[in-house]
């Protein structure tokens, strides 16, 4: 029997529940459904090179692409709906390969592993009468799965950000470092923008256009980069690898690996549309941690990714 870890039916029934709740777009993914993509480039610190072997966290400059996303599986929505935003970016390494970093706007994930984000989503079933998830199905499974409930109340009251740009966005699970000795230790990704974190209020962002964060974007780099440092918190013997919903303690030693800046909006949207960014997408260097959820994201794309590309 497969493993949850990858288990492909578990990810199908993941995306069905998905859809199921929030319908389908033909051709969209079924999360993060709107992204626009953008050139960028990121120079590493050098900080991080006695750490780990990966090609772009040594000393030499590499291209990347970066995805900021609205996360809903409706490309649709207004950009001043409250959100989760993603911020996925794609390393162009020397070598001709590639390795993905996929973020949030949120610190933490709202499931410790795939079948509990599948009772998650099956408890925000919507009551036929009111249209709403029922309040008691939702307070059981909490009730049950008190982990969820960190995340679930930070992304309740999220704020809309004044920019993609002026967002702190973190990519939820530990990896793992290898370095030129093979020693090993985990770690957790975390981008700070240069610009200050700035949001709106929603009487604000109730005037917004559909696609008000891209024009905003549009307009900001025409007076030049926008720029995001890589933080990297180092993880100490005992801290959690294996459950998103936690978060370390904050006096953990961090260090900066490097710094992106975004140039412009990438040429070919349609090509990159039909891309996917995957946290799994790795290099020699950096390994998967032993979380489940980390570990199904995969398969579960790879579920939504034959649904678009056959525009289901």
């Amino acid at each position: 029997m497969p493993s949850e870890l990858s288990n492909p039916h578990l990810s199908v029934d993941i995306v069905d529940t998905i859809e199921h709740l929030k319908g389908t777009h033909a051709g969209y993914r079924r999360a993060h459904a709107r992204g626009v993509c953008y050139d960028a480039v990121f120079t590493p610190s050098g900080e991080a090179g006695v750490l780990t072997t990966a090609a772009h966290l040594q000393s030499d400059p590499v291209s990347a692409t970066v995805r900021f996303s609205h996360t809903d599986t409706n490309p649709h929505l207004s950009d001043g709906d409250r959100a989760v935003r993603g911020f996925a970016t794609k390393f162009h390494l020397a070598d001709g390969t590639n390795t993905d970093l996929i973020a949030v706007n949120l610190d933490r994930f709202v499931a410790s592993t795939p079948a509990n984000f599948l009772g998650l989503l099956r408890a925000g079933e919507p009551d036929p009468t009111t249209g709403a998830p029922d309040l008691d199905t939702v307070k059981t499974y909490l009730g049950s799965h008190p982990e969820a409930g960190p995340g679930l109340a930070a992304a309740r009251v999220i704020p809309t950000p004044v920019s993609y740009v002026t967002n702190t966005y973190w990519a939820i699970h530990a990896f793992l470092w290898r370095d030129a000795d093979g020693n090993v230790r985990p770690v957790k990704y975390r981008w700070v923008p240069d610009s200050d974190v700035e949001n709106v209020t929603a009487e604000e962002a109730a005037t917004w256009t559909a696609e008000h964060l891209t024009a905003e974007l549009a307009e900001r780099l025409k007076g030049g980069p926008a720029g995001f440092t890589l933080k990297v918190q180092l993880g100490e013997e005992g801290d959690n690898t294996d459950d998103s919903t936690q978060v370390w303690p904050s006096d953990r030693t961090e260090i900066t690996a490097g710094r992106l800046e975004i140039t412009a909006e990438a040429a070919d949207q349609e090509h990159w549309a039909d891309q996917s960014f995957d946290p799994n997408l790795l290099t020699p260097g950096i390994e998967a941690s032993d979380d489940p959820i980390l570990a199904a994201r995969s398969t579960i794309y790879a579920v939504s990714y034959d649904r678009r590309i056959h525009k289901r």
